[in-house]
């Protein structure tokens, strides 16, 4: 009985003193010469520099205008400037294709105009074989009857 009267004690005396103690408000115990000082780091404009792409460049522009206008997504001529007319039909064909439809052209859409990235001067792709495979009549029918026999397929 001693030892549980004895844990509560110690218990009540650990955590009622944060819970009673007081809240200093700090201006009111300013002086009235340290309240003419502001504080200078709360209006301090960013140093810092916009990282990123910040626009699309006027060649890739045209790019996307070109197979917008090949999609009859556009029409007219293709200018180089993102302009209101090319963000709808960007938004347009976005959305027609059940991506999502921000200002910015969404990789998919891109890529589905023709205009992903360009892996032709990649390291690997100068000595790469870039050959269709051969033909099924190519293949001798002995090799072929043992990739049949082997995958479990019976032709």
């Amino acid at each position: 009985m001693f030892r549980a009267s004895l844990a509560v004690v110690i218990f009540v005396a650990l955590v009622a003193p944060p819970a009673f103690a007081a809240t200093v408000n700090r201006s009111a115990t300013r002086s009235a010469s340290s309240s003419s000082h502001k504080l200078t780091h709360s209006r301090r404009r960013s140093s810092r520099r916009p990282r990123g792409q910040q626009a699309i460049q006027p060649d890739r522009v045209t790019q996307i205008q070109q197979a917008l206008i090949r999609e009859h997504y556009l029409t007219g001529e293709a200018n180089g400037k993102w302009d209101a007319t090319t963000q709808a039909a960007m938004l347009k064909y976005q959305a027609d294709n059940g991506w999502q439809t921000k200002l910015l052209p969404d990789s998919r859409a891109l890529k589905k105009l023709g205009l992903g990235p360009d892996y032709s001067t990649a390291i690997n792709a100068k000595d790469g074989n870039f050959a269709p495979p051969p033909s099924a009549g190519a293949i001798p029918s002995a090799q072929a009857a043992g990739f049949a026999q082997s995958s479990g397929v019976h032709q």
